[in-house]
């Protein structure tokens, strides 16, 4: 998980608009930076906008008091002293938290808490804090549409719960040794998640099942190979003399489907041969009428070149 930007407006000392990016610079190429300034400058401030993005809850409002402290709120309302909404600054009528994060998988997301006061005013009654989360660059929503479903969707894109996250990422004021003093499945999960070994632990889980698989499948295949015996030598020359005679017969059928092909190939020209000589009997027959019924103009022709000498005579 990497912190891409940390934005928010009106939260506890940062009236208005604040926001941090860590992409740009002097951040992005700064290896070490530090917070400071003085008291009620909201350094503070900075890792509650964080930490309420992320989870909707900061190590200092889990400080405050006892579990049935209430602070007072606008028009004699109170709120309970653990309650995010005691963040929204004194005299605002909104404020948010917007964390934008890389999450495990690799993709970009933005994380963002919101509480307003009823009807848009200062003096209103304090609504139920809102949550979501979207994948960047697009926004387009990862979480579901409960504010539960959209907390598991970040912790499991965060790779880290509240505990584990304020105790890795964001140690509070005097909370160091709190993970110093963590019992040891603690450590080791709140470590094992920090550095991913899971996976590396998922796939060393993966790769003995399947060596087990695999060894069961050799001893399996062992097992059927000890039960086929190699044949003696009588029995392999029986099968060798069987072969070459499946061979020769093969060799046989090939040459009778090489003879069959040709004979078919001959009774093929043959139906050709007789169409074309049909067609030229169909030809000489049409000539024969023909020349049947041009008799007549052959015997006219035939009279007129038998009176050609006597036309000379005429014109004398």
């Amino acid at each position: 998980m990497r912190i891409l930007a940390i934005r928010g407006r009106n939260l506890a000392s940062l009236s208005g608009e604040f926001a941090i990016d860590f992409t740009a610079e002097p951040l992005a190429s700064a290896g070490l930076f530090a917070i400071c300034g003085p008291t009620g400058a909201g350094k503070s401030t900075l890792l509650d906008a964080l930490c309420l993005a992320l989870y909707d809850r900061t190590p200092r409002v889990a400080r405050v008091g006892g579990r049935d402290t209430v602070l007072p709120d606008v028009a004699g309302e109170t709120i309970g002293a653990h309650d995010t909404r005691t963040l929204l600054r004194r005299g605002a009528a909104e404020g948010h938290a917007e964390v934008d994060f890389v999450g495990g998988d690799g993709q970009a997301y933005r994380a963002r808490w919101s509480v307003r006061r009823a009807r848009g005013k200062a003096g209103g009654k304090l609504q139920q804090t809102q949550m979501s989360l979207a994948r960047l660059p697009g926004e387009e929503p990862a979480g579901g549409g409960l504010k539960t479903e959209v907390q598991a969707a970040i912790v499991e894109r965060v790779g880290l719960t509240f505990e584990q996250f304020t105790r890795a990422v964001l140690l509070a004021q005097n909370e160091f040794f709190a993970f110093l003093k963590a019992g040891d499945d603690e450590r080791a999960a709140l470590l094992q998640a920090l550095t991913g070994t899971g996976r590396f632990e998922a796939i060393s889980r993966r790769a003995f099942e399947r060596n087990k698989a695999e060894q069961e499948a050799l001893r399996q295949l062992r097992e059927q190979a000890a039960q086929h015996q190699p044949l003696d030598a009588e029995t392999r020359a029986q099968c060798e003399r069987q072969r070459r005679q499946q061979q020769d017969a093969v060799t046989a059928l090939d040459e009778r489907l090489r003879q069959y092909e040709a004979q078919l190939r001959w009774h093929a020209d043959a139906a050709d041969l007789a169409r074309l000589e049909q067609q030229a009997i169909d030809r000489h027959r049409d000539a024969v009428a023909a020349h049947d019924a041009a008799a007549p103009r052959r015997a006219r022709l035939a009279d007129a070149h038998a009176a050609q000498p006597a036309r000379a005579l005429v014109a004398e």
